[in-house]
């Protein structure tokens, strides 16, 4: 039986054993072992690539894994109410936990780029960068992969804006179910630049077509985006462009297809599971997303395939296929230039840049060290 996440605190898993074990990426146990050696970096498998139009995906899938049911997804803590996202200066009700008492909070004033979360279930909430949340003076991206510790208190959220032309009171925030696709993801997650995230919104990619290529027309042009939200979106929201008829229409008939194959490629399995996948698109391997546990993958699959598929439509619609090879590059562990930042005892965001490739990883310091989220992407920009 897999053993749960949080049965395994210990009040002294910190220090030198964190610091041994973080060059080790992923750290698994086999289901039904209690007690599984950690395996090496990379112990992954590809399955044959699933192809459609300019859009190659390609499952990743493994023997282990672990639980980690004990983690709250955004989705999950906003639609239960667990999860409360308000901008900075609204007055917000929290418990106090020492009183028991509620009382009103509030927290700086309004800004663009930051948000704040109270996290008032039992679990650490994870979040990922990309995932967009609705309401508010303006829609609003989480800026990067983190976790947040179960806590009364208000935490300041780094954000990106996905809808320029609105600055004026609306709902409280609400979940979107969206992932914005990979080439806004990359703005925020790697070039933190909210100008650039405007652009990639209003543009559709950022990735360049290589001159050795033959030109090739995408299936939606930055014309027609253009034209989109300025008939559908005056404010510029992300939620409408994409989910227009013209742009979103055309992602989601890829979708359609994509997901038929993908359950027809990995329904026969045996003593794996799905845990990710590996994104080419045309004959460019260009995006990863690896999860700790199936259980992660597929409460983000739907969201992250339709989020592969907005970009594909906007990418020139060459029919070359990518080689398996170059998909198990984003398998393996980068070397090059590393940048941290922590939050002890909750978790350890881990950036690896090399030559055209960025590598994220998102680890829960408690009650072990498991990489719940890892991210490799070709930067476009």
């Amino acid at each position: 039986m897999e053993r749960s996440v949080f049965s395994l605190f210990g009040s002294t898993f910190f220090g030198v054993a964190a610091l041994g074990i973080t060059a080790l990426g992923f750290i698994w146990s086999a289901p039904g072992s209690p007690a599984s050696p950690p395996k090496p970096e990379g112990d992954w498998r590809l399955l044959d690539p699933i192809s459609y139009e300019n859009l190659t995906v390609f499952p990743v899938v493994s023997s282990y894994g672990y639980d980690t049911s004990d983690f709250l997804t955004l989705e999950e803590g906003l639609s239960s109410g667990e999860i409360l996202v308000r901008e900075q200066g609204a007055e917000t009700i929290v418990r106090n936990r020492d009183t028991n008492r509620q009382a009103p909070i509030t927290y700086g004033g309004p800004s663009v780029n930051q948000l704040v979360l109270v996290n008032r279930s039992k679990r650490p909430v994870l979040l990922l960068a990309g995932e967009l949340v609705s309401g508010g003076k303006q829609d609003r991206i989480i800026a990067k992969d983190r976790i947040v510790a179960p806590s009364a208190e208000p935490l300041p959220l780094n954000v990106f804006c996905v809808e320029h032309g609105r600055w004026s009171a609306g709902s409280q925030f609400t979940v979107a179910k969206t992932i914005v696709h990979p080439s806004v993801r990359e703005q925020a997650a790697v070039k933190q630049s909210q100008s650039d995230v405007w652009a990639s919104v209003a543009g559709g990619t950022t990735a360049l077509a290589s001159p050795t290529t033959p030109k090739a027309a995408p299936r939606v042009s930055a014309a027609e985006i253009t034209e989109t939200a300025r008939a559908e979106a005056p404010t510029q929201s992300y939620s409408k462009i994409y989910g227009s008829r013209r742009v979103g229409g055309s992602a989601d008939a890829l979708v359609e297809e994509v997901q038929r194959r993908f359950r027809k490629e990995t329904s026969g399995l045996k003593g794996e599971r799905v845990v990710g996948v590996v994104v080419a698109y045309g004959g460019e391997v260009a995006w990863s997303d690896i999860f700790a546990s199936d259980q992660l993958f597929q409460h983000y699959w739907s969201k992250l395939l339709r989020s592969y598929a907005v970009e594909a439509v906007a990418r020139p619609t060459l029919r070359e296929k990518a080689s398996v090879e170059d998909a198990r590059e984003f398998l393996r562990r980068l070397t090059g230039r590393e940048q941290t930042e922590s939050e002890p005892g909750v978790y350890r965001w881990r950036e690896i840049s090399a030559g055209s490739l960025s590598q994220i990883e998102l680890d829960a310091l408690e009650p072990k060290v498991i990489t719940l989220h890892r991210l490799v992407l070709r930067r476009t920009s």
